[in-house]
């Protein structure tokens, strides 16, 4: 982990920090979480670590562990599947906005974004695909103009992250990724908000199946134990 120096935000801070180890899979489910070992991680005192843990448990990522403290908790097959149901739905209103109505800027602004995804695809970094992969949703997002799109998903974003990181550990999978991007950023250019919306709903249903068939893949080889993201119980 990198150290935190600035202040503003802090529990913001620590809390993506400690996600992003869970998204990259250095912290698998069932691993402990340590407070001071994490403060002492990042440069900070204990107080905004506790508050990001608690954060981080009211939402799931963390359960309590057996005995005292708390432990990454499982990704639930259910949730993810219901994520991915109310993402496609709104991904493919976002996207058929966009080609609506931000056709001229996501042609200025939309080939830097795919190059950034791609080069993030090239370095291996896990926290940069996914940051990538945030950003492009996130300008087709505000192409739209919806003002209640971005809040929607971003109820469930901590846990989207989590799965993308699962999904992002295919090398395969990230590529077609960003050939899958490029698709829907050319049709949003094009005005086609009919094929915009399919791809964009095509797009999100794709993702779903390989983290799906992964985790009921693992679930299968280990029945009993806690499965991370990177295969290990």
């Amino acid at each position: 982990m990198k150290v935190i120096t600035t202040q503003p935000k802090l529990v913001q801070q620590v809390h993506q920090a400690l996600l992003s180890e869970i998204a990259e899979g250095t912290l698998p489910p069932g691993a402990r979480v340590i407070q001071e070992q994490i403060a002492q991680e990042l440069g900070v005192s204990r107080q905004p670590v506790q508050q990001a843990l608690l954060l981080l448990h009211n939402q799931g990522v963390l359960i309590d562990a057996p005995g005292r403290g708390v432990i990454v908790a499982p990704l639930d097959l259910d949730q993810v599947r219901n994520i991915y149901d109310v993402r496609a739905v709104i991904e493919g209103l976002a996207f058929r906005r966009a080609a609506e109505r931000g056709t001229e800027l996501a042609r200025r602004l939309g080939p830097s974004l795919i190059d950034k995804g791609r080069a993030a695809v090239a370095s291996g970094v896990i926290g940069d695909m996914i940051a990538a992969d945030l950003e492009f949703h996130g300008f087709m997002h505000g192409l739209s103009k919806n003002e209640l799109i971005a809040p929607l998903l971003q109820a469930q974003w901590t846990c989207t992250q989590r799965v993308m990181g699962e999904a992002m550990l295919h090398a395969g999978t990230v590529r077609d990724i960003w050939s899958q991007h490029e698709s829907l950023l050319q049709a949003v250019i094009d005005g086609d908000a009919d094929r915009a919306e399919q791809l964009a709903r095509h797009h999100i249903v794709d993702a779903a199946a390989v983290v799906i068939e992964r985790l009921q893949a693992q679930r299968k080889s280990h029945p009993n134990g806690s499965i991370g993201a990177n295969g290990t119980a």
